[in-house]
């Protein structure tokens, strides 16, 4: 048995959905208050060893602030680069409690503290402001989350290592609430139909302006369901469905390669199988759609 930790849909479902609420009040803080990148990664959150981090953002007189998703604390931790620091807990009871008080701890530091108050990408979304469903965070639920990004992050350090074309860095998507790097061969793409559930077509056609693989791990966050790895490919070449990749499969529900988080907590050697299942998938993608891998790809360097 590794130690990977369980995860399990029924302990820490809440749990994971008060978390990829919260995180979405960060993400669209960003939105909202940073200049746009490409494929919006200045958004993203960022893996760190406490939680998942906004890269910082500009404030009046000079400062820059971060705001964490600090799962040791269990708060939303605000850092601000006049040595100012704050907390708001994440058992506020409900999301509509934790979204008042974030923004009465950004009003009292003078920092931006507007956004979209509707979530994205989820279905039948209520805003934050009013979202008073009673929510109970479990510390234990927080903590299994953290240490299982935690235990898998070297894994997808090492797959990004071994590509060296047009990269993401690993990092979160708070708006689905997933673990994801994606990487590009240098081609245009078609443009992208839309008709993601809570995304505006706009973000969609320019995050998949080029053709793109992407390797990730969804947790679920609201939707209530097992978290599973995927891979997949855009646009999608011929025979990909039916393309043997080592230990996942294809499901159409989502378009695309799935393991299920349990399977691979429960081998014997996690890192290895992943690392099979995003190696096959990505190398059956890339070879359906004529990737140049000789020009794209490298052997990781290694510490």
């Amino acid at each position: 048995m590794s130690d990977w930790p369980e995860l399990s849909v029924d302990r820490d479902h809440e749990t994971l959905g008060i978390l990829h609420l919260a995180a979405q009040m960060l993400g669209k803080l960003r939105v909202a208050h940073a200049p746009w990148t490409n494929h919006g990664w200045h958004v993203a959150l960022q893996p760190i060893a406490r939680g998942l981090s906004t890269l910082p953002t500009e404030a009046s007189g000079g400062r820059t602030f971060t705001l964490t998703l600090d799962l040791c604390r269990h708060a939303i931790v605000l850092w601000i680069s006049d040595e100012g620091r704050e907390e708001v807990p994440l058992n506020a009871g409900n999301v509509a409690v934790l979204h008042h008080r974030l923004i009465d701890v950004l009003k009292r530091h003078d920092l931006p503290s507007t956004f979209n108050g509707l979530p994205n990408e989820i279905s039948d979304p209520v805003a934050f402001a009013i979202d008073s469903q009673p929510r109970e965070y479990n510390r234990d639920s927080a903590d299994r989350f953290r240490r299982a990004i935690a235990a898998m992050l070297p894994t997808f350090s090492r797959f990004r290592a071994g590509f060296i074309g047009k990269a993401s860095p690993v990092h979160f998507w708070w708006g689905s609430f997933d673990l994801a790097v994606s990487c590009f061969s240098g081609r245009t793409a078609p443009p992208h139909r839309g008709g993601i559930t809570g995304l505006p077509d706009r973000i969609v056609k320019e995050a998949y302006s080029r053709e793109v693989t992407s390797a990730g791990f969804w947790a679920g966050g609201v939707v209530k369901a097992d978290p599973f790895f995927y891979s997949y490919i855009y646009p999608e070449p011929d025979g990909y469905k039916a393309a043997r990749v080592t230990h996942g499969h294809f499901d159409d529900a989502y378009a695309e390669f799935v393991l299920p988080y349990s399977k691979v907590c429960e081998a014997e050697d996690p890192g290895r199988m992943l690392t099979e299942f995003f190696k096959s998938a990505y190398e059956a993608g890339a070879n359906l759609a004529d990737w140049d891998r000789p020009a794209l790809e490298r052997e990781p360097v290694v510490p």
